[in-house]
């Protein structure tokens, strides 16, 4: 939520009186004083101070889903199951949304979060962050193929993907496994670059994104919150950069 909103929200005054007090140097952040308004944050997250107050209300909700084949990753669709039909009624929020996308038959994490913020930081390409997914190809995938995806794979209509890591699990004639490391989000990139090496996805899952791991705990789609310490490892998302006019808080 965005740092003014949040101070209005809390009863600081008008946008006029939010801004006043932003200005005059009056408002922390994890020890910063903050000199912009827009700033993304959370109360749950970060040590939020006007003045002498904190604030200390839980703003948003943020669920790892293990999304099954089948579901749509759409907030709703007249046809199919979303991801937010899986969530229950008492956890769903307005503005709910999962990050990114899975195609109907991929399964594996998904990210949830009404922090419209947060999830926006997380798909900026030059954030690079970092996904795993499992991979099941229809052919045997070589040590060539491994030195094609760390060079980028070239797609047919030109569009050259950034590195990436080709781990083999198990390599037979018909099929093979292995792991895909990517800091990409093209559209059904995955099965386009074992296409370009001429090979088929018949099984994907996701395994991770950024510092967010799937829980092995969670059953095809099941949910919960992101404990505290997934919640910590999130927190570069709502870091505090020199262009944010921020300057540290001195005692």
């Amino acid at each position: 939520m965005r740092l003014d909103k949040l101070m209005e929200q809390e009863n600081f005054g008008s946008r006029r009186k939010v801004k006043a007090l932003i200005r005059s140097k009056q408002v922390r952040v994890d020890g910063h004083i903050i000199m912009d308004e827009s700033l993304n944050v959370d109360a749950a997250l970060q040590e939020i101070f006007v003045g002498e107050r904190q604030i200390l209300q839980k703003t948003h909700v943020y669920y790892m889903l293990n999304k099954p084949q089948g579901v749509v990753t759409a907030v709703r669709d007249v046809k199919h199951q979303t991801v937010i039909d899986l969530i229950e009624k008492k956890d769903q929020r307005a503005g709910l949304y999962p990050i990114g996308r899975l195609d109907r038959d991929t399964e594996g994490l998904l990210l949830l979060t009404d922090n419209g913020q947060l999830g926006y930081q997380l798909l900026q390409p030059q954030k690079k962050v970092l996904k795993r997914y499992e991979v099941i190809v229809n052919e045997r995938l070589t040590k060539e193929d491994c030195v094609a995806f760390a060079q980028g794979i070239v797609f047919s209509d030109g569009k050259k993907c950034l590195a990436a890591k080709l781990q083999i699990l198990s390599a037979e004639e018909h099929q093979s496994q292995a792991y895909l490391d990517i800091t990409e989000g093209k559209f059904h990139q995955v099965k386009k670059m074992f296409l370009a090496v001429g090979k088929k996805v018949i099984y994907l899952k996701r395994l991770s994104m950024g510092p967010v791991v799937l829980d092995p705990m969670l059953s095809s789609g099941e949910y919960r919150s992101l404990n505290p310490e997934e919640l910590q490892a999130l927190l570069p998302y709502f870091t505090i950069h020199k262009k944010e006019t921020s300057v540290k808080h001195e005692i």
